[in-house]
């Protein structure tokens, strides 16, 4: 037989380490990695009927959050991760019972909404009639462990939560904010034409225990006629957080000088009233911007404000809670 020895031992050893390092690093895990990608420019993206060609300096930039598997490298050794990365359960992303393609779907249905409403809220400011009726908050999923499962139904319309008239998807958040997580809130839905009384129990949300969620996916239910074209096109895209500069740069597009010579990248989910909603990936997205090189970052106020300062470096953040408050933020910027 042959005779085993240290040398043999030891490659067979390193061997064995290499095979699982190789799967640790290929295999993917349950969890997601966020990644930052550079802001991007929305010259070309954005056109509407009767617009004019935008000054070529500065410009209007979005920014957006690549997700991904994460491997069991990465998973095990944080180290490993590429910079800016955010390690997020599967949970958080992807409710029970659905899959990250299902999510995928909602996405896209997210940014579709998203382009309409931003279209909207800008040709409003511009002065064009936009008949725009909110109709309530759709909503479009629902966590199966939490207690709205057993009650709401994907498609239903949020009309009203808590007393109040609910028109906006930010109406349902305030709502549901007068409650301490694990109350209840009384809602009243649409649901194939007709209206339906419920009781819902709130839970905290993931990243904030003091915050009460009813557990559910929403977006805004509104009938909107434009009079004039406007075509926005990011490809295959999603998600709702490209209103506010989708908005800035349809005013960019018609004449007026929103980024004043600026960079100005800019994120949030814009609604009817042109509140700026909170979104996520703040983290990678102000690593974005800053790749970029963009001069200025619009972005929600509060939490996410709060973040991008954070790791904002000598870029500018400017924290808005609605639309007008973004163009008066703009206007005191001195023309480059």
């Amino acid at each position: 037989m042959p005779r085993i020895t240290f040398h043999r031992v030891a490659w067979a050893a390193l061997a064995v380490l290499a095979a699982l390092l190789a799967v640790a690093w290929f295999v993917p895990t349950s969890s997601f990695l966020f990644l930052p990608n550079a802001a991007q420019p929305l010259d070309g993206k954005v056109t509407v009927q009767g617009g004019k060609d935008p000054d070529k300096r500065g410009g209007v930039y979005w920014v957006d959050v690549s997700v991904r598997r994460a491997t069991w490298l990465e998973r095990l050794a944080p180290f490993l991760r590429p910079d800016g990365a955010t390690m997020v359960p599967e949970h958080a992303l992807v409710p029970e019972g659905s899959s990250f393609a299902d999510r995928r779907k909602v996405s896209l249905a997210d940014m579709e909404r998203s382009e309409e409403v931003a279209a909207a809220v800008a040709l409003q400011a511009a002065g064009h009639d936009v008949t725009a009726t909110p109709r309530g908050a759709i909503v479009e999923a629902i966590d199966p462990a939490v207690p709205a499962a057993a009650l709401l139904k994907a498609g239903d319309v949020i009309v009203e939560a808590a007393g109040r008239p609910v028109r906006t998807t930010g109406d349902l958040r305030r709502a549901v904010s007068t409650v301490e997580p694990g109350e209840s809130v009384a809602l009243r839905v649409r649901r194939l034409g007709k209206h339906v009384e419920l009781t819902v129990r709130t839970v905290p949300a993931p990243d904030d225990k003091r915050r009460p969620v009813i557990g559910i996916r929403i977006a805004q239910a509104a009938d909107i006629d434009l009079p004039v074209d406007v075509d926005i096109d990011l490809g295959d895209v999603g998600g709702p957080s490209a209103g506010l500069p989708f908005a800035l740069q349809v005013l960019q597009e018609l004449g007026r000088d929103i980024d004043r010579g600026y960079r100005v990248a800019a994120t949030g989910e814009i609604e009817l009233d042109g509140t700026v909603a909170p979104i996520g990936g703040m983290k990678q997205k102000v690593l974005g911007v800053r790749k970029a090189g963009a001069d200025v970052f619009l972005v929600p106020a509060g939490d996410n404000e709060s973040v991008a300062r954070r790791y904002a470096g000598n870029l500018r953040v400017i924290g808005v809670e609605n639309f007008q408050q973004a163009l008066r933020a703009l206007t005191t910027l001195p023309r480059k």
